[in-house]
């Protein structure tokens, strides 16, 4: 095999995201040949270099996995956290699979659904604006939504970043001094569905996610998790251009020590 970039090879062995090799590399982490390697861009040969992240072997692979989890509150969204506060990682700790990362975060207060995987092209491209993959969630609100307030969320609003892309907004209900709301957007912005509650004067109380593309939380119970099904995995590939037999998944995980990878910013909860 030719030589390719250092930051393609670890997302296609699975070490992490496009974005999140990168992230590895400039914070020392990764080695190649006993060398640690920060500059991006740097070539391997994956037949004659021996590439480790964390002093973890990282090869390529035609297995690849994916799961998705229910996340409880009071995780937060890495594999590894210097602070010592409880990780999603010990949450898939069961599923002993070597490479496997988060894509994206969901903020410590939100729940629900958090996909996890260990094909680097595919959290690539499902966080990347180009194929406007879609998150919904139900949040929670202090107050009642008028229609105007309503419309306003879907038609985009001005935050301090810039104004929002237009999003899908259902009331789905209204009991005492508080609203239940459920809102699709595409975009990953750090807070974003609360940020667009508080703009219209409706802090959020409680937030989950419940869909990302065409995977759907369901009854999955909290602080759970399981591989995709074929079906969805094929659907979650097909969403962003990608074929099923291009990714082979597995659903059984078999060794022991798994690599401690950074996420991408998806934080839109």
């Amino acid at each position: 095999m030719s030589s390719i970039r250092l930051q393609r090879f670890l997302a296609r062995a699975g070490a992490a995201s496009r974005r999140g090799s990168e992230n590895l590399m400039t914070a020392g982490r990764v080695q190649v040949n006993g060398v640690v390697i920060t500059e991006l861009g740097s070539k391997v040969d994956p037949d004659t270099d021996r590439v480790t992240v964390d002093g973890i072997p990282v090869t390529l692979t035609d297995t690849r996995h994916y799961l998705m989890l229910n996340k409880p509150t009071g995780y937060v969204t890495t594999m590894d956290d210097p602070q010592g506060r409880a990780t999603v990682a010990e949450l898939v700790s069961d599923a002993r699979i070597p490479g496997l990362f988060p894509v994206g975060r969901l903020d410590r207060d939100t729940s629900g659904l958090l996909l996890f995987t260990t094909d680097g092209e595919l959290a690539h491209r499902v966080l990347h604006p180009k194929w406007h993959v879609t998150k919904r969630y139900v949040a929670t609100v202090e107050g009642r939504f008028t229609e105007s307030q309503l419309q306003r969320l879907r038609d985009g609003i001005e935050l301090e970043d810039g104004p929002t892309a237009p999003a899908t907004v259902e009331l789905l209900g209204a009991r005492g001094r508080t609203s239940t709301v459920a809102i699709a957007i595409h975009e990953g912005r750090k807070r974003q569905v609360r940020r667009m509650c508080s703009a219209v004067g409706h802090p959020v109380i409680t937030l989950e996610r419940t869909h990302f593309g065409p995977l759907e939380l369901g009854d999955l119970p909290a602080a759970q998790w399981r591989p995709l099904t074929d079906t969805e995995r094929g659907a979650l590939l097909s969403a962003v251009d990608m074929t099923p037999d291009s990714a082979p998944s597995a659903s059984d995980a078999s060794p022991d020590t798994a690599s401690r990878t950074t996420p991408d910013a998806d934080t839109a909860g």
